[in-house]
């Protein structure tokens, strides 16, 4: 009896050690298959950026910071079981939905499952900082890379620009470019396609302006501060062509709000037509020396296909439409000057 009851406890033992020896190895590999199974916090999709070169710990980091997980020294021990580390990371943009599994995100982490072509969308920009943003705004490479380029004289000459003009390059679109573009590559890209915009017909057009490319879009962009009405464009633009073409100054209200840096005012005062700049369309005659705004392909072409009258003025009509009152003396101008202007101190706007 004692040496049958000896043989079952050390198999029992025996057991026993082998329990515990697979408990090392299975257990591990059992809590990260549960663990992975863990879903993300987030209750919207939501984009993660990982950038060329990242160092492993950061993103780990970043994703904790983003509230995509939770526990970072969990989440790396599982990541590193999944054989995401340093070397297979992937850059790109990744978009996780809601609720997403760990797992899920490490896999598409390690198997670089994140966007490489995206779009770049920009408009409704007036200085280069602001295009700069806008431009970078989904892409990898910051702002700044592309503001120090585009004020830099030398590097917009290459295009056939000054830091002055070289907003004029820029036409708002979409356009499909790859998230790790670099600064050069993307304004080369751009540069293409404003070549492509400037077909044979619009050249023609320009020419028969007697304007260069840069002075269209410089008036194009006058007119779109001066009106949001597409189909009253190309009168507007009509007006400041006949202006030109006279020799009068434009007298060009969004040119006075550039030099103020205020784009908000809806009244131009008599002290702000004796500013000093030569932006100041009402002191000088002729184009400001660049743009004050990016124009669209629309503005541009409705300078170029502009409508031909004999107006030389237009002001604001009283009703706030949004539309202008045109005219062909400066009586009649000053009629309908003084009927917005009543409408504007009737809404006590003084400014």
């Amino acid at each position: 009896m004692k040496k049958k009851s000896s043989k079952t406890a050390v198999i029992i033992i025996i057991l026993a050690v082998i329990i515990g020896i697979g408990s090392v190895f299975i257990y591990p590999k059992a809590s990260m298959y549960f663990y992975g199974k863990k879903t993300s916090a987030i209750t919207k999709t939501t984009d993660f950026y990982v950038k060329t070169d990242a160092v492993f710990s950061a993103v780990i980091k970043d994703l904790n910071a983003k509230g995509i997980i939770e526990d970072t020294e969990k989440f790396s021990k599982y990541a590193t079981f999944r054989n995401l580390k340093q070397s297979t990371l992937e850059a790109g943009r990744y978009t996780f939905p809601k609720n997403v599994a760990y797992s899920k995100i490490v896999e598409d982490l390690r198997q670089g499952n994140g966007e490489k072509e995206i779009q770049i969308t920009f408009n409704n920009a007036r200085t280069k900082k602001e295009v700069a943003e806008k431009i970078a705004m989904n892409v990898e490479l910051s702002a700044d890379e592309i503001l120090k380029r585009i004020t830099d004289a030398t590097y917009t000459s290459k295009f056939g620009f000054t830091p002055v003009t070289i907003n004029t390059m820029f036409i708002p679109n979409t356009y499909n470019a790859y998230w790790d573009i670099s600064a050069d590559d993307l304004l080369a890209k751009l540069a293409k396609e404003y070549k492509r915009f400037w077909t044979p017909e619009r050249k023609a057009k320009a020419k028969a302006l007697n304007m260069s490319q840069t002075e269209v879009s410089t008036l194009a962009s006058i007119v779109v501060c001066e009106t949001i009405k597409m189909d009253e464009a190309p009168k507007i633009a009509g007006v400041y062509v006949n202006r030109l073409r006279r020799g009068i100054p434009l007298d060009a209200d969004p040119t006075l709000k550039w030099v103020l840096g205020d784009f908000e005012i809806k009244r131009i005062l008599n002290k702000d037509k004796e500013l000093d700049s030569p932006y100041n369309t009402y002191k000088n005659r002729g184009l400001p020396p660049g743009p004050i705004y990016i124009p669209s392909e629309q503005y541009i072409d409705a300078v170029l296909n502009y409508e031909k009258h004999e107006y030389i003025f237009f002001c604001a009509k009283e009703d706030f439409s949004g539309y202008s009152n045109f005219a062909k003396t400066n009586r009649q101008h000053e009629i309908n000057a003084r009927k917005y202007h009543k409408a504007l101190n009737e809404r006590n706007i003084y400014r």
